[in-house]
């Protein structure tokens, strides 16, 4: 591609005389030469051919001298350079022409081959400039493009996340619903006749006492069996075995009542439901967790409800949160009591502490779930609720539980869910969610 040169100049021969001097140039296009008579007509050559690479211009001209040109090329952003011209008397013009950004500079009489090196050199400094600029824009291009993979591949893992979640929560709501949908009926068929098998076994034993006091003494052998069986204790001990299996009866029930109010597969849509009652079927879902175990004692749960009213939420989803911030919490203990002494362990006990409350405007309500483990780091802290982050180690945890319970808070509830922890202090979850939802966040859910 040839050069392009811009001369400005209001001598009237200047025109031919750079034409026959620099002819070859011209024809073998390495150079196109272009003639203006003051800086007005130049810029006007310049909106014509924005791509020029470098202006040659006198300083002293009519209509607009070479200064005020100089003066105006400065506000365009356009990568050529500017050489000056000038009688070596005005030196003091030259210097200002070199402070407003001029490149080199040449004195009258024009020295034809010092023009044709200035040129030269010139010509070589604004092609390193483009392609510093066009290094520039390649790097920015790169950066910007970079940028879209990145957000690209944030959210992929954000829709793999979801759809990832979305099967897991299926699956386990079918799972839990399934299960408590076939331990009921059994439980159902055992605690409705547990009342009769109780009248049953009271008759019975009436019976067994007429029996006794009608044959007085009774033979020999009905006393030999009587004393096999131990017919006194049995008499004693059948009515409480009956009440234990009625309590245990009713601890089923309760149980499966929680893993269908956990699941609530039939709640798909925001309804007002009691927030403590999910905490609750959370808790007894991870009661076996809590309790004692060879490698640790027993996580005492202390749960400190306020009075709250119904609130607004997709229950079932809501569920699963509790269930992601105490298993990390349980995660968290665990590895915490690893690290500490025998002797330790009656002075500061695990505890995961639940408690709820109103806000002061009662428009929202708070569950801060605390745990009193080893605490994280900020730089941890920081990182929790993205997709895939996990310190578990590889197998034990898929880094999707917070950022999941994040997205149902804060997009699907337009709630708050925020961590607060420091090293050796605890953690403690904060989750708000509004009391009512309003019809922007149900369009938004939908």
């Amino acid at each position: 591609m040839s050069a392009k040169i811009l001369f400005v100049d209001d001598e009237p021969d200047l025109e031919s005389l750079i034409s026959q001097r620099f002819r070859k140039k011209i024809r073998a296009e390495e150079w196109q030469l272009f003639f203006a008579p003051n800086g007005v007509q130049a810029l006007e050559k310049l909106k014509d051919h924005p791509d020029l690479d470098m202006i040659v211009t006198d300083l002293n001209m009519p209509e607009m001298d070479g200064l005020t040109l100089l003066s105006n090329l400065n506000q365009i952003d356009i990568p050529l350079k500017t050489v000056v011209i000038s009688a070596y008397s005005d030196m003091t013009n030259i210097r200002k022409a070199m402070n407003f950004g001029a490149f080199d500079f040449l004195t009258k009489p024009i020295d034809f081959k010092d023009l044709e090196i200035t040129l030269n050199k010139t010509l070589r400094e604004v092609q390193q400039l483009k392609e510093n600029q066009n290094l520039r824009q390649s790097e920015a291009l790169a950066r910007e493009q970079s940028q879209h993979l990145q957000n690209c591949l944030q959210d992929l893992k954000k829709t793999q996340a979801k759809l990832i979640q979305t099967a897991k929560m299926s699956s386990l709501g079918q799972l839990v619903a399934g299960m408590a949908h076939e331990i009921n009926n059994p439980v159902n068929f055992i605690y409705g006749n547990i009342s009769h098998v109780s009248d049953y076994i009271q008759d019975l034993l009436n019976l067994l006492h007429l029996y006794q006091q009608q044959y007085t003494p009774p033979t020999s052998e009905i006393q030999t069996e009587i004393e096999a069986i131990d017919l006194e204790f049995l008499i004693a001990d059948l009515p409480k075995i009956l009440v234990s299996m009625k309590g245990g009866v009713d601890r089923i029930q309760k149980i499966v009542l929680s893993l269908r109010n956990f699941s609530r597969l039939d709640e798909a849509n925001i309804k007002p439901v009691d927030i403590h009652e999910g905490i609750k079927s959370s808790l007894l879902i991870l009661h076996n967790r809590f309790q004692a175990r060879a490698v640790r004692p027993e996580i005492q749960v202390m749960e400190e409800y306020s009075n709250l009213p119904l609130v607004e939420c997709y229950a079932g989803e809501l569920n699963q949160v509790f269930i992601n911030i105490l298993s990390n919490a349980i995660d968290a203990l665990n590895e915490y009591n690893k690290q500490r002494s025998l002797d330790n362990l009656p002075a500061c006990p695990l505890a995961i502490t639940i408690r709820t409350f109103l806000l002061e405007e009662k428009s929202r309500v708070v569950i801060q779930i605390l745990d009193n483990g080893p605490g994280i780091t900020a730089e941890v802290k920081d990182r929790i609720f993205e997709p895939f982050f996990t310190t578990k180690p590889v197998g034990e945890g898929t880094g999707l539980g917070l950022y999941i319970s994040y997205q149902i808070v804060h997009e699907k509830h337009g709630g708050a869910l925020n961590c607060f922890s420091e090293v050796g202090q605890g953690t403690e979850f904060w989750i708000e969610i509004p009391i009512r939802q309003t019809r922007a966040a149900l369009n938004l859910s939908s």
